[in-house]
């Protein structure tokens, strides 16, 4: 990566931070961006260089990314961000990550999949958390169980809190209740349509089933046609 250009758009926010200060600890050194003016004093601060510009035109992405070998995107509501950072990342043939839990934007990635594999690049959204490790262990399980046909996830996170990124996706989203899959299909359904009792290993919670990006993305990864996330 040392000597790969890389990007990471909304360098200035809570994870964005945090992504460039583990980034520093690596010994590596990203371009810092974002639509505000203040990404130049952290890229100051930092030591690092900056562009400031918006995703309103593809094109102008595309100049900002003509040179950019790896794109880490930071930046939500990632409705609004991923899909013209994907488009201008399949034109400019740089490869693309983003931290999304929004389903739409997965199924925005695995759209674009056919133009991202002519381009050379990766299409990765929801790098990090978000939904890697709760992927591989629905693999995991699959491999355990090949005749599963319902899958049901759950996850807490003990003494930590959303960003307020997250937490604006999360109330945006609340408009558009839940999501699970029956028999290979999305099916809407209200908030918290569905309650059980998880042990998480530090105590069982009363979990509710929530629109996660596994519900999307586990039934690609797995052909197991039902699933919930808790």
């Amino acid at each position: 990566m040392s000597d790969k250009k890389w990007m990471i758009y909304g360098a200035n926010g809570y994870t964005g931070r945090l992504v460039v200060d583990e980034a520093l600890r690596r010994g590596l050194k990203p371009t810092l961006a974002g639509r505000s003016k203040l990404i130049k004093d952290l890229a100051d601060e930092k030591g690092l260089e900056a562009e400031v510009f918006d995703l309103t035109s593809i094109e102008g992405i595309v100049q900002k990314l003509s040179k950019v070998d790896v794109m880490s995107n930071c930046a939500g509501p990632f409705s609004r961000t991923a899909e013209p950072m994907m488009r201008a990342c399949i034109k400019t043939k740089t490869h693309y990550v983003d931290i999304t839990g929004e389903i739409a934007v997965y199924q925005t990635g695995y759209n674009m999949n056919d133009k991202a594999k002519a381009a050379g690049i990766v299409v990765c959204p929801g790098v990090g958390f978000d939904v890697i490790p709760t992927d591989c262990l629905a693999m995991h399980l699959k491999d355990k169980m090949p005749d599963a046909t319902h899958l049901a996830l759950g996850f807490a996170m003990k003494g930590s809190k959303a960003s307020k990124g997250t937490a604006k996706t999360s109330v945006e989203g609340m408009a558009q209740g839940g999501k699970i899959r029956e028999d290979g299909k999305l099916i809407q359904v209200p908030l918290a349509f569905r309650e059980r009792e998880i042990d998480y290993g530090f105590g069982t919670i009363n979990a509710m089933t929530i629109p996660w990006g596994d519900v999307y993305t586990a039934y690609h990864s797995t052909g197991i046609p039902n699933i919930e996330v808790y």
